[in-house]
C-alpha cells in the first residue's frame, strides 16, 4: 500500500543530529514489507505532493508542527485512504466530520507531547511575566538600561494564573505552577477535575469563562481546537480580561483571534501575548503575531510551532505512530486512548461534546 507522510523539513538539522526523526524512523521498516513509503513538506496547493499522492494513499501520516491540512473536499478524493496518523496530539487539520462520514480513521500518539508542551508553557509564562525577550535583545544590541527592563517585570508569585483547559496538559501545566506560590490557581473547563486532582493542584473551577478571565493575571489556553473553541479569545472576551494581563497559546493558534490579541497588545489591555502555534502554519511572514507589540515595545513571546516536538517528545510520538501502523497492519485493536475517530463515528469527546 502506499503510505504518504506530510512532515518538516529535516535539512542539515537532520543530518547533524540523528534524533531528529524527519521520516519518523520508519521508512526502513515499512519499505521491507513492500510498502510505498512518500515523505514530503510539500502540501500547499493542487500541484503539491500532498495533494498528488493522497488520491491513491491508504495511510496519511501528519504532525500539528506542518499539517497537511486535509478538508472535506480532499477527503472526497482520497478514495482509497482508511487512517490517519498524527504524529504528535492535536487532529483539527483533519476534517474530522468527513472523516466520519467516509469511514476513515483518526488516531494520534496520545501524552506524547505533554511534558514538553506543559514545560513550555510555563517557560512562556515566565518570561512574559519577568519581561526576558527585551531584556535579551537590549543585550544584544549593546545597550544597557535597566530601568527600560525592570518598569515591567514582575514576579509569578503572588499571581492568579489560570489555564482554558484542564486536560493532560492543562492539569501538567497547574501541577508545574505550584511552586510558584501563585496567589491562585483557577481552570476553566466543561468538566469539573475529579475531586482528589483538584486537591492536589489547589485549583478553583469557574464556570463562566467571563467571569474566569476577569480574575486572572495569566491566562494559557490549553484545549484542543474545534468548532466550540475556534475564535474563542476574541475582542469581546478580550474586554473582560484584567488589564495588563498576559495570554499564552500553545495549543492551537485558531482559537485566540490574532487581530484581537494584536489590537490589545497595541491597546495596553494585554501586557504580552506568547506562544508556539500559529492559525496557519508556516505563519507567513507578514502574519501581525510575528511582530505585535506592547505598549513598551514588548511582550512578545512568539516562537515557531515547536513545543510539542522535542527530541524527547519526538521518540514518543514516533514510537507511538509505528505502533499505530503495526496495529493497523496487523488488524489489532488499537490503544482507546489514541483514537479520536473510530470507524464511522467519534471516539472522544476531546473535540468537542458530539
Amino acid at each position: 500500500m502506499k503510505i504518504l507522510a506530510i512532515l518538516y523539513k529535516g535539512g542539515d538539522s537532520a543530518t547533524s543530529e540523528p534524533r531528529l526523526l524527519g521520516t519518523l524512523g520508519i521508512r526502513e521498516w515499512l519499505e521491507s514489507q513492500g510498502h510505498e513509503y512518500v515523505v514530503s513538506d510539500s502540501k500547499e496547493g493542487p500541484d503539491s505532493d500532498f495533494q498528488k499522492h493522497i488520491v491513491d494513499a491508504e495511510i496519511l501520516i501528519t504532525t500539528p508542527f506542518h499539517p497537511g491540512y486535509l478538508t472535506a473536499d480532499l477527503v472526497e478524493k482520497a478514495k482509497k485512504l482508511k487512517l490517519c496518523v498524527t504524529a504528535g496530539v492535536g487532529s483539527d487539520h483533519i476534517d474530522l466530520n468527513a472523516a466520519v462520514k467516509n469511514s476513515i480513521q483518526v488516531l494520534e500518539v496520545s501524552g506524547s507531547n505533554v511534558v514538553s508542551v506543559a514545560e513550555h508553557v510555563v517557560m512562556s509564562i515566565l518570561l512574559l511575566v519577568r519581561n526576558f525577550v527585551p531584556a535579551h535583545e537590549m543585550i544584544e544590541r549593546g545597550d544597557w538600561m535597566v530601568s527600560d527592563i525592570a518598569r515591567n517585570a514582575f514576579d509569578l508569585e503572588g499571581k492568579v494564573v489560570g489555564t482554558i483547559g484542564a486536560g493532560r496538559i492543562g492539569y501538567r501545566v497547574l501541577q508545574r505552577l505550584l511552586p510558584f506560590d501563585c496567589k491562585e490557581l483557577l481552570y476553566y473547563d466543561y468538566a469539573p477535575l475529579p475531586e482528589a486532582a483538584g486537591k492536589a493542584v489547589n485549583a478553583r473551577r469557574v464556570e463562566d469563562l467571563k467571569d474566569f478571565v476577569s480574575q486572572c493575571d495569566v491566562v494559557t489556553v490549553n484545549c484542543p481546537l474545534h468548532e466550540g473553541t475556534m475564535g474563542l479569545v476574541n475582542a469581546d472576551l478580550l474586554k473582560h480580561f484584567k488589564k495588563g494581563a498576559w495570554l499564552v497559546n500553545t495549543a492551537r493558534g485558531a482559537i485566540c483571534d490574532k487581530d484581537a490579541v494584536a489590537a490589545a497588545l497595541a491597546s495596553g489591555h494585554l501586557n504580552g501575548y506568547a506562544g508556539d502555534v500559529w492559525n496557519v502554519q508556516p505563519a507567513p511572514k507578514d502574519h501581525v503575531l510575528r511582530t505585535a507589540k506592547n505598549v513598551l515595545g514588548g511582550g512578545n513571546g512568539m516562537v515557531p510551532h515547536y513545543s510539542g516536538t522535542t527530541l524527547d517528545a519526538q521518540a514518543r510520538y514516533a514510537s507511538g505512530t509505528k505502533s499505530i501502523i503495526e496495529n493497523y497492519l496487523s488488524d489489532k485493536p488499537q490503544e482507546a486512548q489514541n483514537i479520536i475517530v473510530g470507524v464511522g463515528k467519534f471516539e472522544t469527546k476531546a473535540y468537542g461534546q458530539r
